[in-house]
């Protein structure tokens, strides 16, 4: 992904990580540094670690870390993978260059560096993207340009964390693939999710194979009658139903009758759900 595809002013985020002749490099003590405490990434590969050791062990450490200052010391900004195998190498010291960062700039730095290296497994860009939403107060579509995706992708990710929990550390340790996750999306009962899930591990069924298990299970099932589509829709109101989606980011449907009616709105994850409600909490959702 290239810069001109980031969100509108991450290029000049990014321009303040990078390492320029100007910058004066320090020394800080490696008990004094701490990772990124909004670090998406939560397992770090072990062969590369340990080629970046003993990288490190012959020749040091030579681009200094991005770091802010916190109460116990600084918080790393860029280059959490130098400083493990400095750790691992037995370094005592680090060079770092100190800048001033929001938590937000932390977050969004340590997220999009990560999609720029592809370093991330499909549930922590899930769980990276929703906790993104959540600490920013922004929509899915608002991600998605920030980030530089659509938002069908966003929401294609986020929809993972629907899954139960043992399907989601099976798509992070990799043994269920991002296309089996999404396959198994279309199966409502969790203990069906889980039994197919644990059928492409046992017999290693490629996406295809699920999706076609999955065709067979839902012929068996009782198909429930297909609600009746609308032949009339008020203009006035589908311009509510808009003006609601546009507000909630969301899919909206307005059930109107005579006298009462109902509105539903759809959400993906129980995170979603707390951000709509945050949303209909505010005195003033629509101007």
């Amino acid at each position: 992904m290239s810069n001109k595809r980031l969100g509108r002013g991450l290029n000049a985020l990014f321009t303040q990580v990078d390492v320029t002749e100007e910058d004066v490099a320090n020394e800080a003590s490696i008990s004094d540094l701490r990772p990124n405490p909004y670090q998406p990434r939560k397992r770090f590969d072990d062969e590369s670690l340990s080629e970046l050791t003993n990288s490190i062990k012959q020749h040091g450490v030579v681009q200094p870390l991005i770091v802010r200052k916190s109460i116990r010391g600084y918080e790393i900004v860029a280059g959490e993978r130098r400083f493990r195998a400095a750790k691992l190498a037995g370094l005592e010291t680090l060079p770092i260059v100190v800048r001033e960062f929001s938590d937000e700039q932390m977050m969004e730095i340590a997220l999009i560096e990560n999609l720029q290296r592809e370093d991330l497994n499909p549930m922590e860009i899930a769980h990276a993207y929703q906790k993104l939403m959540n600490h920013l107060g922004i929509t899915q579509e608002a991600l998605a340009e920030r980030v530089g995706k659509s938002r069908p992708h966003v929401t294609n990710f986020l929809r993972l964390l629907q899954l139960p929990a043992e399907i989601q550390d099976d798509v992070s340790r990799g043994t269920l693939s991002m296309g089996h996750a999404r396959a198994l999306l279309g199966v409502k009962e969790v203990d069906l999710q889980k039994k197919l899930a644990a059928k492409v591990k046992k017999e290693k069924a490629s996406v295809r194979q699920l999706e076609e298990w999955i065709q067979k299970v839902n012929k068996v099932v009782p198909k429930q009658d297909k609600p009746q589509p609308r032949s009339y829709i008020d203009p006035e109101i589908k311009r509510y139903e808009d003006l609601l989606q546009q507000v909630f980011s969301t899919p909206v449907r307005i059930k109107h009758g005579r006298k009462k009616g109902k509105i539903e709105i759809e959400y993906f994850s129980e995170r979603e759900l707390e951000r709509l409600v945050e949303l209909l909490n505010q005195e003033r959702v629509i101007e």
